[in-house]
Formats: C-alpha cells, structure tokens, sequence
C-alpha cells in the first residue's frame, strides 16, 4: 500500500510540474504543409468563380468533376445483392482480390505461388510494408530513389528507419530523362542495393525509360544483385494498356530478378477514398514464399490489424467477373485517352501562343506519360499563376493534367504566357 501510495504521489507531482507551465503539449511544434494537398487547401480558399486546381493527383472529367466508373457501380450493386457481412478480414486481407491482384501485376503465365503477397492500405500502405520488412529482415540497407520522386516515398522509409538516397533522374534543362548519369550512379552502387523504379508514368515528371533503357537497368540490376522495387500507381492509366504498363516489370522478371511491387487501385478504378492495394514479394520457392508473408502479416498485424473490405470486394468483383472486366478495361482507357488529348490541346494551345519553352519547344507537354505534366516552370512562375490568375499546381511546376478541361485549357495557356514572359 505505501508504494502504491508513493507512485501515486509522483504521478501526481510530475502531471502537476507539467501543467504548470501550461500545455503538456505545449513544445509541439506546427507540421509544414504537404506540398501537394497545401495546393488544394489554398484554391478551396480562393473565392475566384474560375479558379483552376491543378495540383490534385486524382483523375476528373472534362467538366472537372470526381468520375465514378460504371464498372464501380455495377459491382457495388452486385455487392449488395450478394448481402456479404461485414466481418474482418485475415491479417493478409481478400485472398482473391491478392490473386487477382497477382496475375494484373505479374502476368496470368507467372508462377503465383512463389509470391508472398498481402493486400494493403493502397499504394502508400504497400510501400510502408516494404519499409518496415526492409527495416526488419535487411537491417541497414538503403533504399534509393529517383530525383525527383514522389514526395511521400521520402517520409515512408525514414519513418520506417530505413535511409532513402537519390539517384539523378529528371534533366531539368532538357526535360527528359537523364539515362547516362542515372546508369552511371546505378552502376557505383553497392552490391545488393534497393532501388525503387516507378513501373509507368513516373511520378512527378511523366518521363519514363524506353523499352531499351529498361533493359539495359535490368542487366545492371542483375549484375550488381541489386534489388528492384517497383512502385506501380498507374497500371492501365498510364498508357490505357494494363499489359503495356507492367512491361517494366516484365522484363525485369524475364531476365530472372526476384522483384517487389506495390500495387494501387487509387487511379485506374478511381477508389482513392477506399484506400486498396496489394504489395508482394518474389520468393525462390514456395517454402520461403509462406515463411516472407507470414513475416510481412506480423508487421502489419500491430500497424493496422488488417485491412478494409469494402475496396477490396470491388476490385474482386470487377476482376473476376468477365464482363465487368472488360467494361474496366475500356474505361481506365477512356480516361487515359483523355489525358492525352489534354496533352494535346495544351501544347497546341501553347504553341499556338508561342509561348516561351525552356527547351525551345513543348514536345515534352506530349512525350510525358500518365496523369502530371512537368512543365518546367520556376517556382516563380507558379506563384505568380497562383497570385494573378487563381491557378494551382506544386512548386516545382507539375501540372495535374487531369484538371485540364476543354473549357479551361486556352486560359491555362494565356496565364502561362503572361507568367513566362
């Protein structure tokens, strides 16, 4: 009884020095804005009727509007009527949405049982998950990166503890890829390094190796036992084509590469807010196939417990129903094509303009693939879009294709003018 009376009475002294200076939580300190979902908090804030956001990484059609596809509300309604309950999911989530997930990602032909695999909290979760294994089963590796990437990749794996270096990637002068000193760094890393590669439509800048620079990366990546990690956000949105936008990952694995991938439905079916997605690892065999999930399942016990239902039955559903799949297919083209033709017109419009380029010409405007435009717009120069002309995008000049419209494309373009002068 006395030590309990003790304990009681330093407890009571150490809460009673700390409100006595004020707030126990009085040394935290305000978080940065994020960079990205800042730009929509200052256009929500602008009370201009013709405000344009351009920073939103999420796809809208060509009246600005959020798209629900018609193959998500036919499966939501197949959902209700199958009356499924609502009680929780495994550790590893929806055992057919991960096949499912599996074949979209690997190929129908690939050897799934060689692949631990979970579902995740969409593309950052699976990220996350990787992370944290790093963390765990490769102590003190490093993970690189591409510069620029997205910025989120950064926050994930430190905060996992795992160190995040970059790779030179982006040619700001150019605005393209900057292949030789990218193979060049690759080439000095150490053996068995991590290396993250954006699978398709390479986020922020839209520039992607060609077919055979990708083959060259894969042969270095092999020669040095490096590991490559493949972040894949845009599968079918990219180029409308979900087998084109794995060939990355195709040809890594034709030429014998164990990979890792993070898989997210936030894009190419528009589930942003239901947070679904599938991260996986090649094993060398089954045995150890069933030894790494198990192991990926203990970290995301503690982290999250398990994961939603909701996202992932509609992603099932599509998927293993024939017709809903087809209508998938056309749709996630659909939205693919009308990126491009955005693409299209904004460089038209551009040029129609003659617009000053900082390499002379807006070709790059179409050659970038995937939902963002790396313009090559100073900071200055989006600030000033953003003062003058109620127009928002990031900092390092990233425009969100997908809030480009045929109504708000020629006054996208005249701002330009005005700010590049």
């Amino acid at each position: 009884m006395m030590l309990a009376v003790k304990r009681t009475g330093a407890l009571s002294h150490a809460a009673a020095r700390a409100f006595s200076t004020g707030s126990r939580w009085e040394h935290v300190q305000m978080a940065p804005a994020d960079p990205i979902l800042g730009v929509t908090d200052a256009w929500r804030a602008d009370p201009n009727p013709n405000k344009i956001n351009l920073g939103v990484g999420a796809y809208r059609d060509d009246e600005g509007q959020p798209k629900v596809l018609r193959c998500v509300r036919k499966a939501e309604h197949k959902i209700a009527r199958a009356k499924h309950n609502m009680e929780y999911l495994g550790i590893g989530g929806l055992p057919s949405f991960v096949q499912h997930s599996l074949k979209l990602a690997y190929g129908p032909d690939e050897d799934l049982s060689k692949i631990a695999a979970v579902q995740s909290l969409s593309g950052t979760g699976s990220c996350r998950l990787m992370a944290d294994f790093m963390h765990r089963y490769s102590p003190g590796s490093e993970m690189y990166v591409p510069t620029p990437t997205w910025s989120n990749h950064h926050n994930i794996f430190a905060d996992a503890g795992v160190t995040v270096k970059s790779l030179p990637y982006y040619d700001a002068e150019k605005i393209g890829l900057k292949f030789k000193d990218y193979y060049k760094v690759l080439s000095g890393l150490p053996e068995n390094a991590f290396v993250m590669f954006h699978a398709c439509a390479h986020n922020p800048t839209g520039v992607d190796p060609t077919k055979a620079q990708w083959k060259k990366l894969s042969q270095l990546c092999k020669d040095k036992g490096i590991f490559p990690f493949f972040d894949m956000a845009y599968q079918g949105f990219a180029s409308g084509d979900c087998v084109k936008d794995r060939a990355s990952i195709a040809i890594f694995i034709e030429d014998g590469h164990k990979v890792g991938v993070s898989q997210s439905y936030a894009k190419n079916m528009g589930l942003y807010g239901q947070r679904v997605g599938c991260f996986s690892l090649m094993c060398e065999s089954a045995e150890e196939k069933k030894r790494v999930e198990s192991q990926i399942k203990m970290i995301a016990r503690p982290m999250y417990s398990n994961p939603p239902l909701a996202g992932a039955l509609i992603v099932d559903t599509i998927l293993s129903d024939p017709a809903l799949s087809k209508m998938w297919y056309s749709e996630v083209r659909g939205m693919a094509n009308r990126i491009k033709k955005m693409r299209k017109l904004l460089r038209a419009e551009l040029e129609a303009r003659g617009v000053a380029s900082l390499t002379g010409d807006w070709t790059h405007v179409t050659k970038q693939i995937g939902m963002f435009c790396y313009s090559g717009m100073t900071k200055e120069h989006v600030q000033a879009l953003a003062r003058d002309h109620s127009i928002y995008m990031t900092e390092n000049g990233r425009i969100s294709m997908a809030g480009v419209t045929t109504e708000n494309v020629s006054r996208l373009a005249e701002a330009m003018k005005i700010v590049m002068k």
